[in-house]
């Protein structure tokens, strides 16, 4: 309801309702159509004038009651009463009808209270005329939140709706007729004086371009009285400052602690948010001992919070919500205490990851909002908060922390609960049904769990309901009571199962769905009256059956997303058309059959996004031949289609920023048509086609261009586009050099020419030609000659590999001023140097991989590096000619492999998270590397894939290390692989080995060990593989734990060791020594099980190409392993495996909706890994080293 304050004219043609909304509390403005620009400056100063009028002379009580009368009992007034109570009550005013949006009264000229007439309204209007104004009740020292008693709010409440009506709007005319015979006071001088000094240490940002941007303090003037300044309000009666408002008013600067600000004495409200302040917040708050309402929300101020905010015991409001701020714990231990009439506390933004989450069971009990959002707070916060009897909203988003929900008492007040983006965990209680007040409710990214409780669907309030990405099970209602006014319902990614109930297609204000990736099963019913809901997702589940004809009357759909489920039947296209709002639509990865008209689909004018993906039954057609067009379409998935030539359509497409036809039997070279014309082509993906030439190139402006696992012979006879950051053409046949004009290519982020039969030398330029380049992969071609020098100039270089060449010499000395350098794989060249310590200056470098070379010489540590490879947790030399004693100073520096590292999320899961629009190219282009551990055994070659940091290990295997075996290897707690076989190493093996509690391989066989196993290595209950044959060793064979799984070939040529599970039993007459072989670099018959466990010498790490995720059933020793790594940290168990490049983009998709299924497993010998098999047509196969045989269902 809006109340019409006046109406002005502007102009013969222009006039102006200047309103004041009762729901939203903030003026309006209309104007006309026909009103030109010169009228519209004209209006806007009008009512500036008016509003300044209002605000200084009625104060904020004309705010107040119309809060008051936005509550229900006064939402019903209609114009029609108002117009026949008028009538009766004899005071003359005009009535209006409806207007099509609001209801809309005029207020009249004031008329006396005692020209009424008899009647129920006399005495309220009668005492709505009282000769103090509002203005004065204010000035006499009430506070804003107090001008109204309790009695006096109930009177208007009991009153009936017109006569609230009419009590306001005579208490209102009243106040503008007071004010006007009592002209606003002057300001104090020394308030005038104060505020122009504040003023003259700030400036006016010109070029801040916020909403709300308005220079308030342009027009401050010590000419003119200060309490009509904008932004300043005085008390009616002392002329002193009670409230200064300066949101939004372009300010930048910074305030000092003797600033003027603290001699305003009188001052209650502070309001300094959304301006550009420098510096921190000055000390000497403390001293505006009046303060009620502080607020700095946005206003970039930075450091600590200062300690006499603290000290501000009469705030009823605080807000210092700012990204750079910081609340040590014993300020905001202070804060806690002290200010005990607070209600409103929102930290949103602020460092409190000093704060102790218990320490806000001291906050008062009169709380009614704590806001603290993305605070970087852990730990456990106490349930005790929610059951504040005055709490109405709670916002602990983007933290850290642990909890559980109350189980009864919450607060009945509370509205709003955001929990986002946390650790809480347990079930939802059925008590959550209790708040009855309940608007939004949001516990998305948390680790609840259980059954979905039906008294969530009961909360008639609720406006916003997500509970996405936690674990809840159980089934959707198939009735609803409430949710009449829900907007949003999202229940993605959870466990629900059962069939998809038609309720939330009938919701009446619902506009958006979001029930992807759950389990939900069964047909989509047919509904009885769609809703006008906007966005709809259902991907990811396993619905099956036809999309029901009444699914189409849903015309304000503008986003429909059915990807990945078990549709089928016959697509009709004509149906589509209907859903003429339509901006995404995705279809892929199902069973659809027919034929889709493309022509038809085109009349959907604003459509943006289409993926037909994956639907191996459908095929579609143009009848409209040239007519057909799609001149919005932004984005378009068709991999997977059965495609063998380019869409003519896509002609017309001259607004497309993404392609992807990857997977499928293009063949040929790309014609000219198809070069031209998509100069918005950002992303182009036409790997694992049968392309054999690129003689053009389309896309003036690509970014992203994947063109692996095709069948081109050449390099581009075109220069690529300037502008490409992401070169993928791995797993061709292209052969000869590589051209010098790929180092034009200065933007190139990831470069990756693996798995061809390039040869000749790098060009030198490679190393230095863009500064952006993050990925570098020339691995398993034919270059020859030097490496060339890499970062002579800074860059960004993470990823450098170039293993599997002939490349030979010495590694470039520049290579150490890669300071950004993670991943160096240079194994299986020809290289001849010494141990590269000079590497050790890397601060990041993780994985050092120089395998099956010519390095020689001892492993030396230069005395100057310290740190020296402090972040390594991979280091593979096996293969070498290595020599000398291990020194002891390599392992103390190894500080990554000391400490185990525990995550809240996986890695897996956060790189699947991150997967965005370019989800087929992002993991290339994030750079993630992967950990391949393979060795051969005639027959036998399998993988062990691990995503870093996970995976952690030593190969040290086949060198020439002779000596003790260091007892300081002991320390390295987080290593997961240990292999010091084939060298010349003597002495015990070191007690030591048994603190390494990761460890979970453990190869020292064909040295020259002696002595007794140690009986510390049954501490080792993660211990899958161990390797001690061929030594000297002798004595009992440890028993327990892992040591009572481990076969006789692991102590295979110790002649003098004795125990299970060998026969031989201890105290039988000793064997002769037995006789060592010089080390031929040939495995022995054990390692075999090393692969199947997948480890042994000969790690092969790549930058990744790709990760899927997935739920599996495991052997005991792995599920161990899972519980260790990932079940206290997850809410489910995940594991990363690695796409071959036989795997495509559809297959990714298809094995992403199976990621929530579990795989079936059983034992067959040592024929083992994982086979997954998606469709008929469509193989891909993942290797996992352990002992089952796995299927997807």
């Amino acid at each position: 309801m809006n109340v019409i304050l006046t109406k002005k004219t502007i102009s013969d043609k222009c006039t102006q309702d200047i309103s004041l909304s009762l729901e939203e509390n903030e003026p309006k403005n209309r104007i006309p159509s026909q009103c030109d620009t010169e009228d519209l400056i004209l209006s806007r100063k009008m009512m500036d004038d008016t509003m300044k009028m209002a605000r200084d002379d009625v104060s904020k009580e004309l705010f107040t009651l119309v809060e008051l009368l936005s509550m229900p009992e006064f939402s019903t007034v209609k114009p029609e009463a108002m117009s026949s109570n008028c009538k009766s009550d004899g005071i003359k005013q005009q009535c209006f009808q409806n207007s099509k949006e609001k209801e809309v009264m005029v207020m009249p000229p004031l008329v006396s209270a005692d020209k009424a007439s008899n009647n129920s309204c006399k005495e309220t209007i009668l005492s709505a005329s009282a000769p103090v104004s509002v203005a004065e009740e204010m000035d006499s020292g009430k506070d804003e939140a107090t001008m109204f008693s309790p009695a006096t709010r109930s009177s208007l409440v009991n009153e009936s709706p017109l006569c609230a009506v009419l009590s306001f709007r005579s208490r209102f005319f009243l106040s503008l007729s007071s004010s006007s015979l009592n002209p606003t006071p002057l300001c104090l001088p020394e308030d005038t004086s104060a505020l122009l000094q504040f003023n003259n240490t700030l400036f006016i940002d010109e070029s801040a371009h916020d909403l709300c941007a308005y220079p308030k303090t342009k027009s401050w003037n010590e000419s003119t009285n200060c309490c009509k300044w904008e932004g300043v309000t005085c008390n009616k009666v002392t002329g002193q400052v009670i409230s200064l408002d300066l949101s939004c008013s372009m300010l930048t600067g910074s305030l000092s602690p003797n600033t003027s600000l603290f001699r305003l004495q009188g001052l209650k409200r502070l309001d300094l948010s959304f301006n550009n302040f420098s510096g921190s917040i000055p000390s000497g708050f403390s001293q505006l001992v009046s303060l009620t309402y502080l607020k700095f929300s946005g206003c970039s101020f930075s450091g600590s919070v200062p300690l006499d905010i603290s000290l501000l015991s009469k705030l009823i409001s605080l807000d210092l919500s700012t990204k750079d701020l910081k609340f040590d714990r014993q300020s905001f231990d202070m804060l806690t205490r002290n200010l005990s009439k607070l209600e409103n506390l929102v930290l949103d933004l602020v460092n409190m990851s000093d704060v102790v989450p218990t320490s806000f069971m001291n906050l008062p009990s009169s709380l009614k909002q704590l806001g603290l959002k993305f605070c970087n707070l852990k730990g456990k916060f106490p349930t005790e908060i929610f059951q504040f009897r005055y709490l109405e909203s709670v916002d602990l988003s983007l933290n850290s922390l642990t909890g559980y929900l109350p189980s009864s008492n919450w607060s009945s007040h509370l509205k709003y609960i955001d929990l986002n983006d946390n650790q809480f965990r347990g079930s939802i209680p059925a008590s959550i049904g209790n708040l009855t007040k309940i608007t939004f409710l949001d516990l998305s990214n948390n680790e609840f769990q259980g059954q979905l409780p039906s008294a969530l669907f009961s909360l008639k309030q609720l406006t916003d309901l997500v509970l996405s990405n936690n674990s809840l099970e159980g089934f959707l209602p198939t009735h609803v009571r409430g949710f009449q006014d829900l907007k949003f319902l999202c229940l993605n990614n959870n466990l629900l199962t059962g069939a998809i109930p038609s309720w939330p297609f009938t919701l009446p204000s619902l506009e958006e769905l979001d029930l992807s990736g759950n389990r939900l099963s069964g047909p989509i019913n047919q509904i009885q009256k769609p809703n006008s809901v906007q966005k709809v997702d259902l991907g990811y589940n396993e619905i099956h059956g036809e999309i029901p004809s009444s699914f189409f009357d849903l015309v304000n759909l503008t986003e429909l997303d059915l990807s990945s489920n078990n549709f089928n039947g016959v697509i009709n296209s004509a149906m589509f058309s209907k859903l003429e709002n339509l901006l995404t639509l995705d279809l892929s990865s199902n069973s659809f059959s027919g034929v889709i008209k493309l022509d038809v689909l085109s009349k959907l004018k604003r459509l943006m996004k289409l993926n037909l993906s994956n639907n191996t039954l459908l095929s579609w057609s143009t009848d409209g031949g040239s007519n057909t067009t799609f001149q919005e379409l932004d984005t378009l998935y068709f991999y997977s289609c059965n495609v063998r030539q380019f869409p003519n359509f896509l002609r017309s497409a001259k607004k497309l920023s993404l392609l992807d036809l990857s997977n499928n039997s293009i063949q040929g070279s790309i014609f000219k048509w198809e070069s031209e014309g998509w100069e918005q082509l950002i992303v182009l993906n036409l790997s694992y086609n049968s392309l054999t030439g690129l003689e053009h190139f389309p896309g003036k402006n690509l970014k992203f261009l994947d063109l692996r696992s095709n069948q081109l012979r050449n390099l581009p006879l075109t220069p690529l586009p300037p502008s490409l950051q992401g070169f993928w053409i791995t797993n061709n046949n292209l052969t000869g050099k590589i051209p010098p004009s790929i180092c034009n290519l200065t933007s190139l982020d990831v470069l990756d020419m693996s798995r061809n039969y390039l040869g000749g030398v790098i060009p030198a330029c490679l190393g230095n030609f863009s500064h952006e380049i993050l990925n570098i992969n020339l691995q398993m071609n034919k270059f020859r000659g030097k490496i060339p020098d890499f970062c002579v100039d800074d860059n960004a270089l993470m990823n450098l590999a170039l293993n599997d060449n002939q490349l030979e010499g010495i590694l470039p000395r520049s290579l150490s001023n890669c300071t950004s350098l993670k991943f160096l794989n240079l194994a299986n060249n020809k290289l001849s140097d010494t141990f590269p310590h000079w590497l050790g200056v890397l601060p990041d470098l993780q994985v050092l991989i120089l395998r099956f070379n010519n390095f020689q010489g001892p492993l030396s540590i230069s005395s100057d590096t310290k740190p020296s490879f402090s972040s390594l947790q991979i280091a593979d030399l096996c293969h070498n000619k290595f020599t000398g004693l291990l020194p002891t100073t390599f392992f103390q520096n190894l500080d990554a492999l000391k400490h185990a590292i525990r995550k809240h999320k996986s890695m897996f899961q956060e790189a699947w998270e991150n997967l965005g629009l370019y989800q087929h190219l992002a993991l290339d282009y994030y750079g993630q590397i992967s950990v391949t551990v393979m060795t051969k055994r005639s027959d036998i070659e399998l993988e062990y894939k691990r995503l870093l940091p996970i995976f952690s290990g030593i190969d040290f295997a086949s060198n020439k290390f002779y000596g003790k075996i260091p007892d300081v290897i002991g320390e390295l707690h987080a290593i997961h692989m240990l292999n010091l076989s084939h060298n010349n190493f003597i002495g015990h093996i070191p007690p030591s080995l048994g603190n390494l509690m990761e460890l979970e391989s453990l190869d020292l066989s064909s040295n020259k060990l002696s002595g007794r196993i140690p009986s510390q290595l049954t501490n080792l209950t993660f211990l899958a593989v161990l390797n001690f044959s061929d030594n000297n060793l002798v004595g009992p064979i440890p028993q327990g734990n892992q040591f009572d799984t481990f076969e006789n070939d692991s102590y295979h040529g110790n002649l003098g060791v004795c125990g299970f599970p060998l026969t031989k039993q201890c105290g039988e007459p000793k064997p002769p020594p037995s006789k060592f072989k010089e080390d031929e670099g040939s495995p022995t018959s054990f390692l075999w099980k090393l692969v199947m466990m997948g480890y042994g010498c000969g790690a092969v790490l790549g930058l990744s190409t790709g990760y899927i995720v997935f739920t599996t059933g495991r052997p005991r020793w792995f599920v161990r392993m899972v519980e260790r790594d990932w079940k206290p940290n997850v809410t489910r168990w995940w594991f990363e495996l690695k796409l071959r490049e036989e795997c495509t983009i559809a297959t990714i998709q298809l094995a992403r909706k199976r990621m929530f299924s579990g795989f079936v497993y059983s034992a067959s010998g040592f024929k083992i890994g994982f086979k997954v098999s998606f469709e008929d047509n469509l193989h891909c196969l993942f290797k996992l080293i352990i002992s089952v045989s796995a299927f997807v269902n």
